[in-house]
């Protein structure tokens, strides 16, 4: 097998060529056939995660095939194609585990972070982790449904119900949150970087009700956001928007620090929480649902030995959408 291999922190990956490896116990091995690229697996390579395992093959958007199925494992066959996502294991026992919370678990083990993931040619999975994609959709379009989806639909549903419906920082998990909340019914207000009329183009043509600046007000109180960007700024801002009720809620994995701000923004019972990880339950609701909803994403496919190149695209946010890996 061959991958994209991080070495050291704020290194560049390097190519490197690797022994084929065979699945354990309730394990799967998958050949990879497009891996999306995150804002997360910037938070890895750049050092903004702690304690990350190096080395590590980056990247946790993966869709595949299964090739090598491992003892123990029941209901996915060779041939089949599945999504791995961020949450690559969990112990099964602690009290979240039991508590059916298994993104907050104990002793977790998340894919392109502290296990291998799918800036390669081939990966091992967790099979409890592998959710079936069925033979609907082509690779390059699912492989961002696998966090940036899946993050957003989790933060969607903590969220609440309101109709008007703020997203910070319109990137590949917003215009995908973006399609999902228009076919609920709901209005969506895109919130980007200021002056950026492009990305602000793109929101109005998914659909958005309304799309300005991160320095400015909406046309109208909002019933919620969900922060993507991962600017701590944003968390006041965002708190100013929201009505009487409203809720604010963060859902990146890394945020530079929230600025203090005075209690009247959070008064009258406005609601500030976090986003962490994903249950697979989430992943069954979500991945089942999405071709009714007939999302389209925007990709932007970059061979896999371009990671590096793909990396530095998406830190300097020269791409609307997704960048997605292809072997």
């Amino acid at each position: 097998m061959q991958a994209m291999v991080l070495n050291a922190v704020g290194a560049p990956l390097e190519w490197t060529q690797l022994p084929d490896r065979e699945p354990g116990p309730g394990q799967i091995r998958v050949k990879v056939c497009a891996c999306g690229v995150c804002r997360t697996d910037l938070h890895v390579v750049d050092g903004e995660l702690p304690n990350p395992l190096t080395p590590i093959i980056p990247g946790h958007e993966i869709v595949g095939r299964i090739d090598r199925v491992g003892a123990g494992v029941e209901g996915l066959r060779v041939g089949e194609r599945v999504g791995i996502p961020w949450l690559g294991h969990t112990c099964g026992v602690c009290p979240y585990c039991v508590g059916h919370h298994e993104n907050l678990c104990d002793a977790p083990l998340f894919t392109g972070y502290t296990r291998d993931g799918g800036f390669a040619t081939a990966t091992i999975a967790d099979a409890r982790f592998a959710f079936p994609l069925g033979e609907a959709g082509d690779d390059v379009s699912l492989a961002p449904l696998l966090c940036a989806g899946l993050i957003g639909w989790r933060s969607l549903v903590i969220a609440g119900d309101g109709k008007r419906l703020g997203l910070y920082g319109f990137g590949a998990a917003a215009h995908i949150l973006a399609q999902v909340a228009i076919w609920q019914g709901r209005s969506v207000y895109a919130f980007t970087r200021p002056g950026d009329v492009k990305t602000q183009a793109f929101a109005r043509g998914l659909g958005a009700t309304w799309a300005g600046g991160s320095d400015e007000a909406p046309p109208e109180p909002l019933d919620a956001a969900i922060i993507f960007a991962v600017v701590g700024d944003l968390v006041p801002t965002a708190l100013k928007a929201v009505r009487k009720g409203g809720r604010v809620v963060c859902a990146g994995i890394h945020m530079s620090d929230i600025p203090s701000f005075p209690y009247a923004l959070l008064w009258e019972e406005r609601q500030l929480v976090s986003v962490a990880n994903l249950t697979r339950q989430d992943g069954l609701d979500f991945l089942g649902l999405a071709p009714s909803i007939g999302i389209v994403t925007t990709t932007h496919p970059y061979p896999l030995q371009q990671a590096n190149t793909a990396l530095a695209d998406l830190r300097a946010g020269r791409f609307d959408g997704a960048a997605v890996l292809v072997p």
